[in-house]
């Protein structure tokens, strides 16, 4: 009798297993926020050819779903995968191939690293990038006179952090002469002679001259830039400004799966990228998403190339300037609308965004779905807040711009039209939604400085003591929307990622402590343990 009960008792558990579902990984024991509807927490996921399953109970995953692979937990920490709405993930690799001029704290000290390097490397050309003259004693830009000295006989090139402004020696700049005039940029000339500053469309006549990396490079700094992102937790990244011949060489490498790494792109504002695109099409792969253009309105704050409606208010004459005609900005607004693209325009001043606030307005005449972006919407006038609103245009910004540009913003704009400033939670009320990023390289890679950044505004050493104007601070939740399911959202991609949802990818990442609880040092102090794309483990900390 004892073996009959055995016996139907073991027949009774086959059947229970044989009628359980498959996963490919059951992931238990975790405080797994969903960022769905509701915000709920779970315990467990069940995952299965990349996508989720279900979320639920740890009881109630494991009765339903049969897996041999397993994942406890330990009652860590799990979000979706996060998403970087802007930055530049190509040149972010590239830029691990130059001098790293991030963080020096004078220009005595970008030349001892200059010198170091090139007793390394030398021959060619010496590229460096990430200076920024706002984190020196002494805040005015440099000039050329010791990149002369030093370095006679091999052309150097500098750029600022941002980008939008550089120094170079004269080696690098021969041919150019003093008093070069151009449209959206400055060549700056002091006593008749050139003192190395390039300001905006400036730095592109040294910049052409310097040797295109090779494929080798781009192949290796695609690489690399991608397991310094999963490091971090990040799963997708808005590449802003990209040529078509560099979205065939992720194509080809995202092909082989040597690029796992899901890539937003936007081509950069020209005729060939026009022409390519336009003949071929939207791209879309499960990796790869190509829909859009970054365009430029004007240039950065901190070298004074942003345009303002009056001028600097530490430079009383100049206001600084558009990068292209308006006439130039209209006609590629029209072009991109009839073809169906998203429009995603660098606006950095008060005057730079109104412009491309109207020229938005013009094509989308009210509430759409086309989802235009504003990338920064740094400087806002406050009568054009309501303009994002009304015409459904995202706003799309970089909350580390905040924290590192809070010492000396005020010089650059004075205290009224500080209002407008870095105004996030503003921005976040005209659509009821906002995605947020770092643009990398000119902010480091890090998603727990932009979720500090955003929340708690302040710098590291917590500065100023009472936050950075609270009043435009968001909320924990949403800033952690904000990194997931609203930059997916500005990608035309909710549907598919950004929460752990049934039915969604499962990339997702652990971490060893709970954002929306922990005290603000300890955001900081966050750190990865594991990272997941597609429910296939793709970083882990050791």
């Amino acid at each position: 009798m004892n073996k009959l009960l055995l016996l139907i008792f073991l027949g009774i558990a086959a059947i229970c297993q044989a009628q359980k579902l498959s996963a490919d990984l059951l992931v238990y024991n975790a405080h797994i926020y969903t960022v769905d509807e509701h915000f709920l927490v779970k315990e467990a996921m069940a995952i299965r050819d990349g996508k989720i399953l279900a979320t639920g109970s740890t009881a109630e995953l494991q009765k339903l779903f049969l897996s041999k692979n397993k994942l406890d937990a330990k009652g860590k920490f799990i979000y979706p995968g996060f998403i970087d709405a802007h930055a530049h993930f190509l040149e972010y690799g590239l830029g691990l191939q130059a001098v790293d001029l991030t963080g020096t704290s004078s220009w005595n000290e970008v030349i001892t690293k200059l010198r170091k390097y090139a007793l390394q490397h030398k021959t060619g050309w010496i590229i460096g990038k990430g200076w920024d003259q706002n984190d020196w004693n002494v805040k005015s830009f440099p000039n050329c006179q010791q990149l002369d000295q030093f370095f006679p006989d091999r052309p150097v090139f500098l750029a600022r952090v941002d980008g939008h402004a550089a120094i170079a020696n004269s080696r690098a700049m021969k041919g150019i002469q003093p008093g070069t005039k151009l449209i959206g940029g400055e060549v700056e000339t002091k006593d008749g002679k050139l003192t190395g500053i390039l300001i905006d469309n400036a730095v592109e006549l040294v910049s052409k001259r310097i040797p295109a990396p090779n494929g080798i490079q781009k192949k290796d700094a695609l690489l690399q830039a991608q397991a310094n992102c999963f490091a971090v937790g990040l799963t997708t990244i808005d590449d802003c400004g990209l040529q078509y011949e560099d979205v065939k060489m992720i194509e080809g490498l995202q092909q082989s799966g040597e690029l796992k790494m899901r890539l937003y792109v936007m081509l950069s504002d020209n005729e060939a990228n026009f022409d390519s695109i336009f003949s071929r099409g939207m791209i879309k792969t499960a990796r790869l998403n190509v829909r859009s253009f970054k365009v430029y309105a004007d240039g950065a704050l901190g070298s004074r190339g942003a345009c303002l409606l009056a001028p600097y208010s530490d430079r009383p004459k100049s206001s600084g300037f558009l990068l292209s005609t308006q006439t130039h900005l209209d006609e590629v607004a029209s072009k991109i609308f009839d073809h169906g693209f998203q429009m995603c325009t660098h606006a950095i001043g008060d005057s730079g965004n109104r412009f491309i606030l109207n020229t938005y307005a013009k094509y989308l005449k009210g509430k759409n779905e086309f989802r235009w972006r504003i990338e920064h919407a740094q400087v806002v006038n406050t009568n054009d807040f309501s303009l994002f609103g009304t015409n459904s245009i995202i706003p799309s910004v970089q909350p580390t711009h905040a924290t590192s540009d809070m010492y000396w913003a005020i010089d650059r704009l004075g205290s009224d039209r500080m209002q407008g400033a870095y105004a996030y939670k503003q921005l976040l009320l005209q659509n009821n939604w906002l995605p947020l990023g770092t643009d990398f390289p000119v902010e480091d890679i890090s998603p727990f400085k932009t979720f500090y950044a955003a929340s708690i505004r302040k710098d590291a050493n917590g500065w100023p003591k009472a936050g950075f104007q609270m009043s435009n601070a968001l909320s924990r939740k949403d800033v952690l929307r904000g990194m997931t399911i609203w930059a997916a959202k500005a990608n035309f991609e909710e549907n598919e990622k950004g929460s752990l949802e049934k039915g969604k990818l499962a990339d997702f990442v652990i971490l060893n402590s709970d954002l929306l609880k922990v005290d603000a040092g300890g955001i900081l102090g966050t750190v990865v343990l594991k990272t997941y794309l597609n429910g296939a483990l793709v970083y882990e900390k050791k």
